[in-house]
């Protein structure tokens, strides 16, 4: 497989055009190449997640600086803040989705359950170091190591979505779509994105069911999209061209040393 960062990558592009005042739940009404699509901070914080997984630097570090860079990509309120800052602060124990959203590198990078809940637990450590927030990378990172390994979507299922949220352990698509809302917490945004995995037919599917839930489109969509590519193997190739036309060098040079990292 290739292209295992831009998952999440084209995930986060394809939401973006249906957040906020875009919001909608009208499945249909989703375009994946809508024109004004285009990466965010879930991107940002995805590729610098891996960047120092494979490249032994300071993850924090590798956040703050990429973050800089590149800030004007909506940023969260304290996430902002903790970047404002010259020097890297202290955690501030976030339990918001956005340690899902980067975790996928540790998800593809790791060999056994242990080292990607290490490795996942790192990418959340710099600001999302509540519980919830851990928990949150983990859930992500073992849903998409598992696809990866193979495993089937009983198994993940079981062995994810009832291990971690067990309160969701029998909801449904269906079920959690018209009452859903926006919200940015990992509580209510890891759980619904990996049923929107576990009930999709393929990765367009996968991205499109998360979109129309009416939430935090991108994010549910980065979170719920690398899940997706670990289990099906296959993105369109008008999506992966869409996003390299999208993203700077660094991220697409970083992508192909992540692919041959993994191989």
């Amino acid at each position: 497989m290739k292209n295992l960062l831009l998952a999440a990558a084209i995930g986060d592009i394809s939401g973006v055009p249906y957040e906020f005042e875009g919001r909608t739940k009208d499945y249909d009404a989703i375009d994946l190449l809508n024109p004004n699509n285009t990466y965010s901070d879930d991107t940002i914080c995805t590729f610098a997640c891996a960047e120092a997984l494979i490249e032994g630097k300071n993850m924090a570090e590798c956040l703050h600086r990429r973050g800089r860079e590149d800030f004007y990509r909506g940023f969260g309120g304290r996430f902002a803040r903790w970047l404002m800052s010259p020097e890297i602060k202290p955690s501030y124990g976030s339990f918001g989705n956005g340690s899902g959203m980067r975790a996928s590198s540790a998800g593809f990078l790791a060999k056994t359950k242990e080292e990607c809940i290490e490795l996942a637990t790192r990418t959340a450590l710099p600001t999302h170091d509540h519980p919830e927030g851990i928990k949150g990378a983990i859930a992500t990172a073992l849903a998409i190591f598992y696809a990866h390994q193979g495993k089937d979507k009983d198994f993940i299922r079981k062995n994810v979505l009832d291990e971690y949220y067990p309160d969701w352990s029998n909801k449904t698509y269906a079920e959690i779509r018209l009452g859903f809302y926006f919200n940015e917490t990992c509580q209510l945004t890891i759980p619904p994105a990996i049923i929107c995995f576990l009930e999709s037919k393929d990765f367009v599917d996968c991205l499109k069911l998360a979109i129309s839930l009416g939430g935090d489109a991108d994010t549910l969509a980065a979170i719920a999209g690398p899940m997706a590519y670990a289990y099906y193997k296959i993105m369109p190739e008008e999506l992966i061209a869409n996003a390299k036309t999208k993203l700077p060098k660094w991220m697409l040079d970083l992508n192909d040393r992540f692919d041959k990292t993994c191989q």
